[in-house]
């Protein structure tokens, strides 16, 4: 696909997954704004990600995504979901995928990571237990966002 093109489809690339049990620290539940897409995932929330890629901005709707990377042997999720295929904000394809019903961004796919999904810490049902262990894309950062502790950030991506 070239560079700025871009394609929706429904998705199957989320189907439920049998779970592995990998020592993480705990089972973490959500799902979109009607309820049509719920999901489980193992994973341990204290190593969230604050990005502020123009791409994340867009697709979360904000000023930055909170973003969870999980493997997705350890995600299981109900309902249908619908894709958003680009490239993203590191030039890499990236998939996005979304509820078909209410817009919810749910979760994204780096191609260049085939086994990873990236979960959206606003659709946790308690994203209060997410805890930002780095912050990249600063340089695309809003003036007035201001991401508090002590954690590695990066202007880009790290690389």
């Amino acid at each position: 696909m070239a560079k700025g093109q871009a394609q929706c489809q429904h998705s199957s690339a989320l189907e439920p997954k049998g779970r592995e049990s990998k020592g993480v620290e705990m089972e973490i539940k959500g799902g979109c704004l009607c309820g049509a897409v719920r999901y489980t995932a193992d994973a341990d929330p204290t190593r969230a990600t604050v990005c502020h890629c123009r791409d994340c901005q867009k697709f979360t709707g904000s000023a930055f995504a909170a973003l969870l990377r999980v493997t997705k042997e350890a995600v299981n999720v109900e309902g249908s979901l619908k894709t958003f295929s680009s490239i993203g904000g590191s030039g890499n394809p990236i998939l996005r995928h979304f509820c078909p019903e209410c817009g919810s961004s749910i979760a994204e796919e780096p191609g260049t990571q085939p086994d990873i999904i990236i979960l959206n810490v606003g659709t946790f049902d308690h994203p209060a237990v997410a805890k930002p262990g780095r912050e990249i894309f600063r340089d695309d950062a809003l003036p007035w966002v201001e991401v508090h502790g002590e954690i590695p950030r990066f202007a880009k991506r790290p690389g």
